[in-house]
Parts: C-alpha cells; sequence; structure tokens
C-alpha cells in the first residue's frame, strides 16, 4: 500500500500452503491439493508490467524450455496495455491472448490492494488448432503461471483509487510446473507425491497403474494429505477442535478412512509419513529433525480417531435396531450428519453399512445439513479490512511514531502529541475524562510479546495528572490509556512521564522467569517443545507449549528446580540488536507464528536462555528472587499451560496457601505434614460408607421386589411385571430386575422403573428365552419407552437399561410397556 518502505523492493519466494476450501476435490481432479508450495517473484514498486510479462516469458521458454507454441496467455479484458505488451513485444499472436472477466481481477480481500491479472497456459494438445480455444477446458488446458498487476486500492465504499506505488505479485504452482515438465497424466504421478502414493499401494497389496479410478482416488488422497499433515506438525500445528489444529485434525482423518477403503485396518500413518518425510527433508531439513515429534503425533491422532471410528459404528448399529429405522428401513440424514460430523463417518460408510443390512440413507437431508454447516462457516468466517490500519494512520496522519526509552529509563520527559477519544481528536482533556495519549517518546511499555503493557501517571508542568492504566502499541505508536485525576491536558504540553516502578519490577520478573521456564521445559522434559502463547503480568506469567500430554508432578518439580538453580547462579542478562539471520545461527529461540523484522532484539542468559524478544527483564536472573509453579493444566488437545508466579508475586501465593494449610490443620487437629495421610484415611473412610450404602440400597431394592412377585400378569404362558421402584439407583433396579425376571422363569418379562433423584429416571428391561423368542428384544424395547421420558438406552436382548429426563412421564411410559407387552405376548 506504499505505507512503509520495502526492506527489498524485489522479492522471490517458495511458500508451503494449505488450502482446504475445495477439499473434496483432492484427488479426483489431476491438479487439487491441500499442501502445495507456491513459487512467486514481487516487486514493491520497482519493476511493473513490462518488465514482469518479458520476465515471465523468459522463464517459462528459456529456463524452463516449454515451445512457445503450446503457450496461451489470458488477460483482464479491460488491460488493452498488456494486451499490447504480448502482443506487440513479446509477440504472442493476437488469437492465442484471451480476454477474461473478473476471474482475471485479483483482490487480497473485501477492501485493500487489488488489480487486473494476467495468466499463462500451457496448452497439453495444441493439435486441436486454434480455432476455438476454451480455456475453462481442463483437460487441454493447465494454467501455469499468474501475472498480477497490484495498481488500485479498493476503499470501503467499493470505489477504486490507484495505489501509490505500482506492484507485482505473481504465482507458479511447483506441482503443476512438475507435471508439465515430467511429462505426467497429473500432479500426483510427479515425483514430489508419488513416492508417498507408492508406498500406500504397497501396504494395500495395490497396483496403482491398474486400479480402478474410485482407488487411485483414495491412494492420490493418502498422498496428498500425508504432506500436508508432516509439515503441520513440523511447523508447531498439533491436533485439536479449533483454528489450524482442526484442519490438521481433519486431514488425518480424511487419510486415515481412505485407508481404510483401501482395506488398511490397521495403523499405517507412520509408514506414509515417513515416506514424505524422507522425501521433502532435502528441501525442508527441519523435517528430518522433527521427524519422532511427526510420527508420535501422527500416530497418537490415528489411535485417537480409530477409537472413535469405533464408537461410530457402535452408533450406527443402535441407529439400525431404532424402532422408528427398523419400520422404515431407512437412516435420517440427521443421523448420517451427526455421525459425519461428530464421529467422522463419512458418509459412504454409512450408506455401505446400511446397505449391508436392508437400509437406505436419506442423502438429500445429509446435503441439507452440510449446506447449513458451511453456512455457518462461512457466517463465522473473519473478514479483515485491511484500511482499518489505513484508517488509523490517517488519524494520526503528519504525527511522527513514538520514540520508546523505557529499556533504559522508568521516567523520561515528553510532548504530547495526539489526544484521542472514542476514535476522534481532541484539543482538550479534562479531569474526568477517559483517553488515549500519544507522546514523541515515553518510558511506557505498550502491550506485545505477550507482556502487557505499563502502568504510572503524567505529570503536567502546571500541575495536571494522568493516571495511565493501560499501553497500545499500534503501527509504531503508543497510545496511553489515561483517566485525568487532575487539571487539563492539550496538545503541546510537556509531560513528565513515570512508571510504576514495583509494577515494572514485577513484570520484568515475570517475563524473565517465562524463558528460563522454556529452557528449562526444553533441557528437562522435551527439546522439541515450543511456546503455544503467553502473558506475562505484575501478578503472575501464564505459559503455554505445545505438548500431548500432561507433564508428571517429578517433571514440573524438576522445572521448578532447575529455573530456580539458574536464579541463584545469577546469569547476567546480555541485551543485543543484530540481524535475524544472525540471531538463529547463534540459536536463538522464535516464536512460531510471530513476524520479525530484519534486525531483532536478543534476550540472552548465557548458557541458559536465547531467545528473540521486545519485551522488558531483568538485569540478572538473581533479581527473580524465586519462581513457583502454582499449576499445569490442557486447554486444548496437544496445548498445555503453566502458571507460575515469580518475586514479590509469591508472596501473596505462600501466604494464602499457609492460611488454608493452618485451617485445616485445625480442623483436622494435625500438624501440616499429617494432613495429606489424616485426609487419605477420611477419604477411605468415606469410600467405604458409599460401598456399605450401596449394598444397602440393592439389598433394599431386593426387599422391595419381593413382594411385587404377586403382582405380575399372566398372559398364556407368560408372565408380565411392570412396576415402580421409588428412589432406586439404577444399578439396584437392574438387579432387582434380574432377579424377578429369574423368579418368573423363562417366560417372563419384567420391566422396572425409578427415579433415583428429581430430574432422572432409570429403566430396566429383563426377558426371559421364552419370552424373546416371541419377539420382542429387551434392548430395542426400552429404549423406545425411554424416548417417552426424554431419554434412550438399549442393551441385549435378555437385559437392558435406559435412562430419562421427564420423570413426569414415568407412569405413562411404564402403561405404555405394560400395553405394549400384553400386545406382544398372546396368551
Amino acid at each position: 500500500m506504499g505505507q512503509h518502505q520495502p526492506e527489498f523492493p524485489r522479492v522471490t519466494t517458495s511458500q508451503k500452503c494449505i488450502r482446504t476450501n475445495d477439499i473434496e476435490n483432492v484427488g479426483r481432479t489431476a491438479r487439487h491439493h491441500t499442501f502445495f508450495e507456491m513459487l512467486g517473484n514481487f516487486s514493491f514498486g520497482d519493476y511493473f508490467k513490462t518488465e514482469a510479462i518479458a520476465w515471465g516469458w523468459e522463464l517459462v521458454t528459456t529456463v524452463f524450455h516449454l515451445p512457445p507454441e503450446q503457450l496461451v496467455v489470458s488477460v483482464y479484458h479491460e488491460d488493452e496495455e498488456s494486451f499490447a505488451i504480448w502482443r506487440d513485444q513479446i509477440g504472442i499472436p493476437a488469437h492465442r491472448i484471451q480476454r477474461m472477466g473478473d476471474d482475471n481481477f485479483w483482490a487480497s480481500g473485501p477492501t485493500g490492494p487489488c488489480g487486473p491479472c494476467s495468466e499463462l497456459y500451457y496448452d497439453f494438445y495444441p493439435e486441436a488448432g486454434d480455432a476455438a480455444l476454451d480455456l475453462e477446458d481442463g483437460s487441454r488446458f493447465l494454467e501455469i503461471y499468474n501475472l498480477v498487476f497490484m495498481e488500485l486500492n479498493r476503499q470501503s465504499d467499493g470505489s477504486l483509487v490507484p495505489l501509490q506505488k505500482q506492484n507485482i505479485d505473481t504465482g507458479m504452482g511447483l506441482e503443476r510446473m512438475a507435471q508439465v515438465l515430467q511429462g505426467v497424466p497429473n500432479n500426483y504421478e510427479t515425483d514430489g507425491l508419488f513416492p508417498i502414493i507408492k508406498v500406500a499401494a504397497e501396504l494395500a497389496n495395490i497396483n496403482y497403474y491398474r486400479s480402478e479410478e474410485g482407488v487411485k482416488t483414495s491412494l492420490k488422497v493418502i498422498g496428498d494429505h500425508t504432506r500436508a499433515v508432516v509439515h503441520l506438525v513440523a511447523d508447531g500445528v498439533l491436533p485439536s477442535n479449533v483454528g489450524r489444529g482442526y484442519v490438521l485434525r481433519r486431514l488425518v482423518r480424511r487419510l486415515v478412512r481412505c485407508g481404510r477403503q483401501l482395506g488398511l485396518t490397521f495403523p499405517f500413518v507412520s509408514h506414509v509419513a515417513a515416506a514424505a518425510i524422507a522425501l521433502g527433508a532435502c528441501s525442508f531439513p527441519h523435517l528430518h529433525d522433527q521427524a519422532v515429534t511427526i510420527i508420535t503425533e501422527l500416530e497418537r491422532e490415528e489411535e485417537r480417531f480409530l477409537q472413535t471410528l469405533e464408537r461410530g459404528e457402535k452408533i450406527l448399529t443402535e441407529i439400525l435396531h431404532n424402532p422408528a429405522a427398523e419400520r422404515d428401513h431407512r437412516v435420517t440424514g440427521m443421523d448420517a450428519f451427526v455421525l459425519y460430523d461428530t464421529y467422522g463417518f463419512p458418509l459412504e460408510l454409512t450408506q455401505e453399512i446400511a446397505a449391508e443390512q436392508g437400509f437406505t440413507v436419506d442423502a438429500t437431508e445429509f446435503n441439507a445439513e452440510m449446506e447449513k454447516q458451511k453456512l455457518r462457516s462461512k457466517e463465522a468466517h473473519e473478514t479483515i479490512d485491511l484500511l482499518a490500519g489505513d484508517a488509523l494512520e490517517r488519524l494520526f496522519q503528519g504525527v511522527p511514531t513514538t520514540e520508546f526509552t523505557g529499556y533504559g529509563t522508568l521516567t523520561d520527559d515528553a510532548t504530547v502529541l495526539v489526544i484521542v477519544q472514542e476514535g476522534d481528536r481532541l484539543e482538550l482533556a479534562e479531569s474526568g475524562d477517559t483517553v488515549q495519549i500519544i507522546l514523541d517518546r515515553t518510558p511506557f511499555y505498550g502491550e506485545s510479546g505477550g507482556q502487557v503493557g505499563d502502568r504510572g501517571r503524567l505529570v503536567t508542568e502546571t500541575g495536571a495528572i494522568a493516571e495511565v492504566t493501560d499501553v497500545q502499541k499500534k503501527f509504531g505508536y503508543f497510545l496511553h490509556g489515561c483517566t485525568l485525576t487532575l487539571g487539563s491536558l492539550r496538545p503541546g504540553d510537556r509531560v513528565h512521564a513515570v512508571v510504576s516502578t514495583p509494577e515494572r519490577r514485577r513484570i520484568q520478573a515475570h517475563h524473565s522467569a517465562t524463558h528460563l521456564l522454556q529452557a528449562a521445559l526444553k533441557k528437562l522434559v522435551d527439546a522439541n517443545i515450543s511456546q503455544a502463547g503467553s502473558l506475562v503480568d505484575g501478578d503472575r506469567l501464564r505459559f503455554d507449549i505445545n505438548f500431548a500430554r500432561a507433564l508428571t508432578a517429578t517433571e514440573l518439580q524438576q522445572v521448578e528446580d532447575l529455573v530456580n538453580q539458574w536464579v541463584v547462579e545469577a546469569h547476567g542478562a546480555h541485551v543485543a540488536v543484530m540481524p535475524i539471520a544472525e540471531a538463529k545461527a547463534r540459536g536463538a529461540i522464535a516464536m512460531f507464528g510471530e513476524k520479525y523484522g530484519a534486525e531483532v532484539r536478543v534476550i540472552d542468559f548465557p548458557q541458559v536462555s536465547m531467545e528473540l524478544c521486545g519485551g522488558t527483564h531483568v538485569a540478572n536472573t538473581n533479581e527473580i528472587g524465586v519462581f513457583k509453579i502454582i499449576s499445569e493444566t490442557g486447554i486444548s488437545a496437544g496445548v498445555r499451560r503453566i502458571e507460575a508466579v515469580a518475586g514479590q508475586s509469591v508472596l501473596p501465593y505462600l501466604s494464602l496457601r499457609e492460611s488454608v494449610v493452618k485451617e485445616l490443620g485445625d480442623r483436622f487437629k494435625a500438624r501440616p505434614e499429617e494432613l495429606v495421610e489424616r485426609i487419605a484415611g477420611l477419604q477411605q473412610e468415606l469410600k467405604n460408607s458409599q460401598k456399605q450404602l450401596e449394598t444397602l440400597q440393592k439389598q433394599l431394592a431386593l426387599l422391595k421386589s419381593e413382594s411385587l412377585i404377586s403382582q405380575s400378569e399372566p398372559r398364556g404362558p407368560f408372565q408380565i411385571l411392570v412396576a415402580e421402584l421409588e428412589q432406586v439407583d439404577a444399578e439396584s433396579l437392574k438387579t432387582a430386575a434380574e432377579r424377578l425376571q429369574a423368579k418368573l422363569g423363562d417366560y417372563g418379562a419384567v420391566v422396572l422403573g425409578s427415579i433415583p433423584e428429581s430430574d432422572k429416571v432409570s429403566l430396566v428391561a429383563a426377558f426371559g428365552k421364552g419370552v424373546i423368542a416371541q419377539g420382542p428384544h429387551a434392548g430395542k424395547f426400552i429404549g423406545a419407552i425411554a424416548q417417552q421420558c426424554g431419554g434412550g438406552g438399549g442393551g441385549r436382548p435378555n437385559l437392558a437399561q435406559a435412562g430419562g429426563k421427564d420423570p413426569s412421564q414415568l407412569g405413562a411410559a411404564l402403561a405404555s410397556a405394560q400395553q405394549q407387552l400384553r400386545d406382544l405376548l398372546q396368551e
């Protein structure tokens, strides 16, 4: 957008990309992928159309040696300049330059940079002639190179204005170019993918080239998805149910399902992942370095999904035995969608299993539910307004960015440049106003990198006071969130800025402790642990890590001990600014997902920790004082959270713990060291009492049930007993039903109900062999009865349990059970 001077006006890139918005086409077309490499060349205000077109043509014809007669060009229908360059300077015949519509106008989003583009297509069948060139014919033409001429800026109102500088943004798919150069029919048979497919085929004992298209599609999906998940895990992404973690989980599940379709019912992902690692490590060495982590995470996720599939198969079995489904011989689309969405069951697998038992699946309803889900996903998609930052900069137009002086001092004299309130600039702020103030220089740290902003006050020469409660950093401006408590303030006023010293010291102790914590985790637990997020304030530190399991108590204690050892050893902090390449070469840790400039600030505690960091830190580890881990929990799949306190913040934590221990000691009449044993003893006593209570409840239920025998209703050779036992738990109710059915014999049918809690219903059905031979199935029968109480359940033909949520319907449900048994068991 021309707002900042580019470090390099000309750039070439190779980008790893993950794309899943058209995942259903993967393996079905010749060139759709979830993982691919995009090659590009960029100009930021340097060369433009003439050079980009000439060099693009030179690349594909001279470097890649593609025959010019097999290349066709497209241009945006309003871009006469590009058309003329291709025709007059490159020499492309006019009939091989196709004018296209909006598909040849590229935009970065609803707002922001955009412009026309020109594309190069490879013609697989030039012998078909030029009479009717149709670039939409994917079997003949393949787009290999896209040149985007970024020359316009779309405003919020939809209007287009010229950018300050004209730019070039190009893209060339590595896999597509490989297909053309290697002369294979699709991207999957190139040397960047086929070795993975070959391993999968060998595992399934399949010959790829002799296979039918459906089998080939499954093998292609395995090859594509394996590359994707290997690179995702290598770059620090772990399976979860949100964000990119869910993308990874979804890809692994599709990968496993395709394997099952090929007969790979055993865990196989590690084998194809190893092939992908070996294939890619020459270009991406970190794949080799992360190999153990990649294989471990994928094996764990595969195992988790196989267990999920097993549960899904059980759920489908229950659905097929539902009376409504049995009556219609049909699985509803909603049931099929729940199986797909919750258990990863593809529609095809549900249809296959259902068909084996003579059932159909409502695919129309299933597709309708899928469309609803896509709509929900679309509505939840975040649209980024690229002009939002532009609007902020317009608000501060002509205002120099803030100079930060807070690394070396906690006080400074500064000039008020801008006062902002609710998005508008003010010329006067008075006592009681809450505003944001921009100074020409400040010792206040602006929130970033997980560290909160400083607090303190601004004092003018006339005695006005503004309490600083928050500082945010935006586009180089430090916005001091203030409340004026005395006097007034205007732009141009001189102020004395004072950071709260106690608060800053607590914050920097926690920030340095966070660095030591990460170093200790890598040293003692797993060298591949990486940061997933952090929060550093004056009260505590919070550190999130990518790690698949809970840390043991021993590991946490060892980590805490090592950090405290480093604190006592008094390691001095060495702070330096250097080129990012040099910092990485020295071994400095960078946070995944964080953007860094050409030069970075490195915080080095020699022999302990070295990280890229712009935060504030102690000068020596002994300033941390003491470090204490207070909790370790899981916040999502593959992410653990450690919370800790350091320095002065440890005192409130220890005081609270001491008061709790003292109160427990007073209550239990025990010394602190005796509390664990005393509480364990009480827990055992409680456990024994609960067992005794359960035994008494069962005995009571049996005693109550004894009196019910006389209430059984004879129906020819059958005996029907339906009754309610008051306040009996589910297990005791089951025991009573089994005993009653045994007393009634093989022709006995027993259904018991109870309300063990105010909002809970328990039901049991126990049928003898003679009853089952007549047709009734205890599991299906009691499941249907439970639905009348807002619940469900099932089980074996002879014994089954169910539950419900509406006790008010128990009487009616039992009456219905009695009548149904009468109808089923005719005299």
